[in-house]
């Protein structure tokens, strides 16, 4: 029940909330709140609760079968996922999905390699098969960490249709020779003089994909024609990467918005290419909260900082939607440190003054709630929201996982699930499997 003092002026809020029945709801209200939206963006609060992607490919393969979308693009590396999108298509060599999520090796692993996303992928390699390729759904990533597995497959891919041109990419990528893994020795270097950017051949190499591709392109039809648009966008992978470790330790130059402009920029060219198969593309977009929520409605906004939810509501307006997932207590998989192992952590309750406890008191398991016209009103007021990402400090909780937002500004809808439970990995740690004292944190 609504506690007293607020019973009035959220009351509105709790009518407007439509229940989902069950593990697997029907997502009726959430679909038509959807409309007729080209870009459907599908947060988390967390990158390590079983809820919210098992929710997300629910949505997801609904919006498939029902409304068309033939693109699922996620916080993900563009070559990793790459190799998803072939297996799912039909194409490459992997005999399972298992198989087809091996490239996923860069922490978390589990974000993207756990149980929910590959029976995902399994279901999409199902749902493609007997379609024609242009009316296939396709898996694409976003991010833009994978500097080294991207100049490799750039190459790789010109060693197929220009041997020639693969080996004057082999010659412009030679300038990150000698640079460490992941990139921070090469902004190490820039930073301490030691070496010189390769901001110049990166460019170079964008550009000779670009001018090349017509003639590339007279190899077969659509499969050639989303083959050079991979190579390409690895290439700009690599470009926007080198941007990013050249920046790192720059006072000028946020990183973040470095990163969100990059998956921005991706979800675009990815929506332009899919297009021009003869009709606007459908895309759906996994990723946490703090990419996929209205920057401009929270404190990353004050600070400067955009994000991909702010740009792609400024790029597409209305054919936008943002649908945020909160969640009020359970457990979740994260680590205590960066690179640290997957852990089986116990979530806090919500703080008192934050939506998550705001949502509890519909009591309400589990419900989609519109953020507009009473509902919106009524939540309107800066509340703390809480963001768990690749690490959970509960000891630390309110300054390492709470800030403030205006709900209805940051999403167009939100998804509560009141309790929850954390994301099984395909590579269980000890410490996973071990998982937290029943006594923590309750019982300290």
């Amino acid at each position: 029940m609504l506690r007293q003092k607020e019973t009035l002026p959220l009351k509105s809020a709790r009518e407007a909330a439509s229940p989902l029945e069950g593990e697997h709801g029907q997502y009726q209200a959430l679909l038509e709140s959807i409309g007729d939206a080209e870009i459907v963006l599908l947060g988390e609060a967390s990158h390590g609760t079983h809820e919210f992607y098992q929710t997300r490919a629910e949505i997801t393969r609904r919006l498939i079968e029902e409304r068309g979308f033939t693109a699922v693009a996620v916080e993900g590396d563009w070559p990793d996922c790459y190799r998803v999108n072939r297996y799912v298509r039909g194409l490459g060599t992997d005999p399972d999905a298992d198989a087809a999520l091996g490239d996923f090796q860069r922490f978390p692993l589990w974000m993207w390699r756990n149980t929910v996303v590959k029976q995902f992928v399994q279901w999409l390699r199902q749902h493609n098969k007997g379609l024609p390729y242009s009316t296939q759904t396709g898996f694409y990533g976003l991010d833009m960490y994978s500097l080294y597995g991207s100049v490799a497959a750039v190459i790789q891919y010109l060693q197929q249709v220009d041997p020639e041109a693969a080996d004057e990419a082999r010659q412009r990528y030679a300038c990150f020779d000698h640079v460490g893994e992941g990139g921070r020795s090469y902004a190490y270097g820039l930073r301490f003089g030691s070496r010189s950017a390769c901001s110049e051949e990166v460019m170079d190499q964008v550009l000779a994909l670009r001018q090349n591709r017509e003639e590339y392109l007279m190899r077969d039809g659509l499969v050639a024609d989303e083959e050079h648009f991979a190579a390409e966008q690895n290439a700009r992978v690599v470009q926007s990467a080198e941007s990013y470790y050249r920046n790192m330790f720059s006072y000028s130059v946020s990183t973040w918005n470095l990163r969100d402009q990059h998956m921005m920029d991706t979800l675009r060219a990815l929506k332009e290419h899919l297009s021009r198969r003869g009709k606007p593309a459908r895309i759906v977009v996994w990723e946490h909260n703090s990419h996929i929520g209205d920057a401009r409605a929270t404190e990353m906004g004050r600070r400067g900082e955009h994000n991909v939810g702010q740009l792609t509501r400024e790029a597409y307006g209305e054919k936008a939607m943002l649908i945020g997932f909160t969640t009020y207590g359970g457990t979740v998989t994260a680590a205590s440190s960066w690179d640290g192992p997957a852990e089986h952590k116990r979530v806090r309750p919500g703080l008192e003054d934050s939506y998550e406890t705001v949502f509890h008191d519909f009591d309400l398991d589990r419900f989609f709630l519109p953020l507009r016209g009473d509902a919106a009103q009524a939540l309107v007021e800066p509340r703390l929201q809480r963001a768990i990402g690749v690490i959970y400090l509960p000891d630390t909780e309110r300054e390492s996982h709470y800030f403030m937002t205006q709900l209805p500004r940051q999403f167009d809808g939100i998804v509560h699930i009141d309790h929850t439970r954390a994301l099984e990995p395909l590579d269980p740690t000890s410490e996973w499997q071990l998982g937290e004292p029943e006594t923590y944190p309750s019982g300290l």
